[in-house]
């Protein structure tokens, strides 16, 4: 997930879906409701500690936060070098793993329907426009980075909108991933903060669409995700003909390990 979020037009939402993580992430933040501070305030140490330990999920959170973290950071050179030299056939294997995860999300469908097939071309279109948007720009106070924080990681949540294209349009994405390259803590921290929040709220929004409407929620993310494939395909485009076989089988490669990792985890949206 965090070297996915990384990359402008792939999500870790889609990351977390491959891997049969995404209801567990979605259910374990919304789980937070900060009641903990409550006893804290108090000065009751046992009754914040047993509240902390009731709300989050340590055993969950600490291994993926390690995870996601540790990647950004050691993946931000890697990536930029990929995306420079390589941005073809990097491109293509993402490729692979959202088609692969557009299949795992259509077996979600309890059915298939003329309802089904409009939201799915609604948002596919919806998701195509965004992704070719121009990034404006902004500046870089601390004030706008907490905003870009909580605006991406709403964002990183959905599978198929990526985090850091939206950090591309409100014209963050270059200067975070140089901060993460330097360790700018301040900047970092701000950042982060804004990111916190957007988790907590954005997850208790889309527990709710697929526990109350399930059928139409999947069917957007679907239309998102068929979207979102304008970023892949026009950097394979890009590439000499003479590649155009690699990067079908590195796409293939993508897929393959999307559904085989699926095989061996088998479970259902909430």
């Amino acid at each position: 997930m965090g070297t996915s979020d990384i990359m402008p037009g792939i999500s870790g939402g889609t990351i977390a879906l491959i891997t049969g993580i995404y209801d567990k992430l979605i259910s374990s933040i919304s789980n937070i409701k900060l009641l903990f501070l409550k006893p804290l305030l108090k000065g009751d140490i046992n009754g914040f500690k047993n509240q902390l330990l009731e709300e989050v999920d340590f055993e969950f959170f600490i291994p993926l936060i390690l995870g996601i973290g540790i990647a950004m950071i050691i993946m931000a050179g890697i990536i930029n070098f990929l995306l420079t030299d390589y941005a073809g056939f990097t491109y293509s294997f993402f490729a692979g793993l959202i088609l692969a995860s557009i299949y795992i999300l259509y077996k979600q469908l309890d059915a298939f329907n003329i309802k089904v097939i409009l939201i799915t071309v609604i948002f596919a279109i919806l998701g195509y426009v965004f992704v070719g948007l121009n990034p404006v720009q902004t500046a870089h106070s601390l004030p706008v980075l907490f905003i870009s924080g909580f605006i991406a990681i709403c964002a990183m949540l959905l599978p198929g909108i990526s985090g850091s294209s939206l950090l591309l349009l409100l014209g963050q994405y270059e200067y975070m991933i140089n901060a993460l390259h330097t360790l700018a803590m301040a900047d970092i921290i701000v950042f982060i903060v804004g990111a916190l929040l957007g988790f907590m709220g954005m997850s208790r929004v889309i527990k709710y669409l697929l526990e109350n409407h399930k059928l139409s929620t999947v069917a957007a993310l679907i239309g998102i995700m068929l979207g979102s494939m304008r970023v892949p395909l026009q950097e394979i485009v890009g590439v000499p003909m003479t590649s155009i076989p690699i990067c079908i089988i590195i796409g293939i490669i993508g897929m393959a390990i999307v559904l085989v990792v699926e095989l061996n985890s088998n479970y259902e949206l909430i």
